[in-house]
């Protein structure tokens, strides 16, 4: 490539005239770029672009990967059976909302992730259910439960100081207690990350139970992603908080998803389409419809989801 100068008629550029254009001469044909293009390849192993556009025309492209799926998942209670034959999948970069209505397996669903489901005695499980392609069975418990780390409705903060609930899971992990030193860069790191530090940097040492339940709820982020969890699940963690607090969790998920896979249940339709990257209904266990949030609650396929997101019953 290079490039040439075209002089005025008269050969030369006088001051105050027009200035001499400028053209680029290329050896090889040029290949237009729709926007929205990805230069990169496909990934092989799910057979989909790894890779979506966040809103606005100067975002930075946001990788998709997959961290977790359920193949054809079942879990009864007894007799009855609250999730039937789901397979789904849990990708980070981003946010998965679960919706239906009470009692439609959701939560099940949810808590089958990390296996705290098992902790009801009549509870069984058919299907498998993958995590970095390996079986959930084939992991320690303690093991699981820190790579997929939870969060419940109410928060749970543990009656110690906020740097020790913070610190607690980086404790327990090994026979010899690291000293604090040791753990201040990753309590500091993940108090950052779950968006908490700025409000809490001065009173590290003050009881956990003393702060709101906004930041109850968010040093309870903290305390997962302390452990670098690879999927984080979250159930109903905003219904117990005001308006303004729910914005800020909201706000701390969103930034969280590209660099941990996040699902949420929710009752909340608005909360759902507001921070869900895909969205998954679910209806008396069984899963009715899954897909980009714009796609479920702009043009649901199944007339079941179209009556539920358009308020026909809940």
């Amino acid at each position: 490539m290079e490039l040439k100068e075209e002089q005025s008629q008269n050969g030369s550029a006088s001051a105050g005239s027009v200035p001499p254009l400028r053209r680029i001469v290329v050896e090889s044909e040029t290949v237009p770029i729709r926007v929205g293009d990805y230069a990169g390849p496909p990934d092989p192993n799910y057979g989909r672009e790894p890779w979506q556009m966040a809103a606005g025309n100067d975002a930075e492209p946001v990788w998709i990967e997959e961290r977790m799926r359920t193949e054809d998942l079942s879990i009864a209670y007894g007799d009855k059976r609250a999730v039937k034959d789901v397979s789904i999948e849990v990708n980070s970069g981003e946010v998965l909302a679960l919706i239906g209505p009470s009692g439609c397996g959701k939560t099940t669903l949810l808590r089958s992730l990390n296996r705290l489901v098992e902790l009801t005695p009549a509870a069984k499980r058919t299907g498998r259910i993958i995590l970095d392609n390996q079986s959930v069975d084939e992991f320690d418990v303690t093991q699981l439960r820190s790579r997929v780390g939870m969060l419940f409705q109410q928060p749970n903060p543990f009656p110690m100081s906020i740097f020790d609930n913070v610190a607690y899971g980086l404790r327990e992990r090994g026979s010899k207690k690291p000293r604090r030193k040791q753990l201040e860069p990753i309590v500091v790191d993940a108090l950052e990350r779950a968006g908490l530090w700025d409000e809490v940097s001065s009173n590290l040492n003050h009881p956990a139970l003393a702060l709101s339940g906004g930041q109850q709820q968010r040093l309870c982020i903290a305390r997962s992603l302390a452990v670098s969890p690879e999927v984080l699940l979250l159930d109903e963690p905003c219904s117990a908080l005001d308006p303004i607090s729910t914005s800020i969790i909201e706000d701390t998920i969103v930034e969280l998803k590209s660099e941990v896979a996040i699902v949420i249940v929710t009752h909340n339709l608005q909360q759902a389409a507001r921070i869900g990257d895909r969205v998954a209904f679910m209806y008396l266990g069984d899963m009715v419809e899954q897909g980009a949030a714009g796609q479920v609650f702009g043009a649901p396929r199944e007339e079941r989801t179209q009556e539920y997101v358009g308020g026909g019953f809940g």
